[in-house]
């Protein structure tokens, strides 16, 4: 089904946030995804020291920063499960596609300080929220027309 969307060229549903039902595979991911994303908020809430390599103390800034981690992670988990309840197609491609690349930041950042343990697990989830996020949007976030919500022909 297509539809106008303000005075844009029109879309399909499933851009523009189709109701239709979301692949299991893609809702295992975002649930896990957003199960994890809460865990690493709630820890960082509880005991802001894991985030810290064994030698260093808790100082007011790890505190700081601890508290947007607890932000950010729990927001992102939330509205998640909202999108992934409301089977809100549109906002969920989006929200995975955010998680995804979230996910693959913390992984470059893991890199860059030597955390090597976390980074396969990081890598893998922000690769499989990225591929949920196209599946979910119905074509690849990589490709112009899914940012203007048009399909582009391969």
């Amino acid at each position: 089904m297509m539809r106008e969307i303000d005075n844009r060229e029109p879309v399909s549903d499933s851009a523009a946030g189709s109701r239709s039902a979301i692949p299991v595979w893609v809702g295992a991911v975002v649930i896990i995804g957003a199960f994890l994303m809460a865990v690493g908020g709630i820890v960082a809430l509880v005991n802001p020291g894991m985030m810290l390599g064994p030698r260093e103390g808790i100082t007011a800034g790890v505190v700081v920063y601890a508290g947007y981690l607890v932000a950010r992670n729990l927001a992102v988990a939330l509205f998640l499960t909202i999108a992934l309840v409301l089977r809100a197609r549109g906002q969920l491609s989006v929200l995975v596609l955010l998680a995804g690349c979230i996910q693959l930041f913390d992984a470059a950042l893991d890199l860059k300080e030597g955390r090597w343990a976390l980074v396969p697990g990081v890598s893998i989830l922000g690769l499989v929220l990225l591929f949920a996020a196209a599946r979910v949007s119905g074509f690849p976030f990589w490709k112009v027309g899914a940012w203007r919500g048009l399909r582009e022909r391969e």
